[in-house]
């Protein structure tokens, strides 16, 4: 038994955001069809990263495993019609389109809740569905940009600097799950579904929290801080002889653990430190100190005798070390599985474990179209009926796949 196996859910969203909320929603057991646009397919097919073996890129399959895929073109009144069936039988449905586009295509909330009362209808954009920036698309970038995020990343003195992994993106595809199943708990109460609308720039500013309360406490602008903590020290990435590793002794518990650890207890009498705000008024001072001693030794050394300690540090790993962490391993986040075209592929694991009812990866990513004739075969359509719709190009794919 999976959590969300009595649920199924639609998805029209195409790149990140809404394919990692769906995924998300996949992992525990939901059948997601996601609809692709015949010929091409989701964007992220081919157009991002390296073009592999098989023709397309391994960016696609990163957030879309344990789907079944129905190729189908939405602008035709075949297709539309197709898309309403799936949506009548649906309990959610998620898209990405630019506010406004979906109602274009006669598949917008107010269309499908006509014949759905309970479906629940997600949106993910750049802006969100209300506002003077509605209209404007919004990739992870831009959002980033525009809610602060690249004001506080990256050094002191450097220029503006996005996070290296695609924030917003990922963050507005978790609002985007948390929000599908807050409805879904609404509709045991209810009866009714509703419309969940998030987007890439609330999930930058939900980021913000310590950034905001600096700002409307004292109205001091945040600024970059490279690897430190704005509100506690020492919290960052400390220098050691053969590169960096990371220190978070931010309470006075830890922080006298710490500097017992790195032998220097002198330093819990130095008044400069007394405090937590103390620390953080002298942190060049006690930055400077820390990596003085520090300096001397590999990472190797100060993380065995901090952990020994009971202080959190690590090392600052790059993907490579991270994904073959033992730990990565121990928690199963790193998982293999059998690709049609690619043969065996690796990807990450499910990061939320439930104790009775886990997520499983049951399916590789969809070849483009994969499960159509599947799809309507369930719907009705007969095998006919699909080679008509194949024909006139209303839908693409291959033959059954059970």
């Amino acid at each position: 038994m999976q959590s969300l196996e009595h649920l199924r859910v639609v998805d029209l969203s195409q790149v990140m955001a809404g394919p990692f909320c769906t995924m998300l929603l996949a992992d525990h057991g939901a059948d997601v069809v996601k609809v692709e646009p015949v010929d091409v397919g989701d964007s992220t097919r081919h157009a991002l990263g390296t073009v592999q073996s098989w023709g397309e890129s391994a960016a696609f399959l990163a957030v879309n495993r344990n789907k079944r895929g129905l190729a189908l073109d939405l602008k035709s009144e075949e297709g539309r019609d197709v898309l309403l069936r799936l949506a009548a039988d649906a309990d959610v449905l998620v898209e990405s389109y630019r506010p406004g586009t979906a109602a274009r295509l006669g598949v917008g909330y107010d269309d499908l809740a006509k014949i759905n009362p309970r479906l629940v209808y997600a949106s993910i954009s750049g802006f969100g569905a209300t506002g003077p920036y509605a209209d404007r698309g919004g990739y992870d970038i831009i959002t980033q940009g525009m809610s602060g995020i690249m004001s506080v990343t990256g050094a002191t003195d450097g220029p503006p600097a996005k996070a290296g992994v695609p924030l917003t993106d990922v963050g507005a595809g978790m609002l985007c799950a948390f929000g599908v199943l807050a409805a879904l708990a609404a509709r045991e109460r209810t009866g009714r579904g509703q419309q969940v609308d998030t987007s890439l720039f609330e999930a930058g500013l939900a980021y913000g929290g310590w950034e905001a309360t600096e700002l409307w406490a004292d109205g001091t602008t945040p600024g970059p801080l490279g690897s430190a903590h704005r509100m506690s020290a020492p919290y960052q990435a400390i220098r050691a002889a053969d590169g960096h590793f990371t220190l978070g002794a931010f309470t006075d518990r830890l922080w006298t653990l710490a500097a017992t650890a790195l032998g220097h207890p002198e330093w819990l009498e130095d008044s400069r430190f007394a405090t937590g705000r103390d620390r953080l008024q002298h942190r060049p001072a006690l930055i400077e100190l820390i990596e003085l001693e520090t300096i001397a030794q590999p990472c190797s050394h100060w993380l065995d005798l901090l952990h020994a300690a009971g202080v959190p540090a690590g090392p600052v790993n790059t993907y490579a070390d991270a994904l073959s962490d033992e730990q990565t391993m121990a928690r199963e986040m790193v998982v293999e599985a059998q690709h049609p075209d690619a043969g065996t592929v690796r990807m990450l694991g499910i990061p939320v474990k439930l104790s009775d009812t886990p997520g499983v990866i049951r399916r590789p990513p969809p070849r483009l179209g994969e499960h159509t004739d599947e799809i309507l075969g369930v719907f009705g359509y007969e095998e006919r009926a699909i080679e008509g719709l194949r024909a006139r190009h209303v839908v693409a794919g291959g033959r059954p796949t059970l």
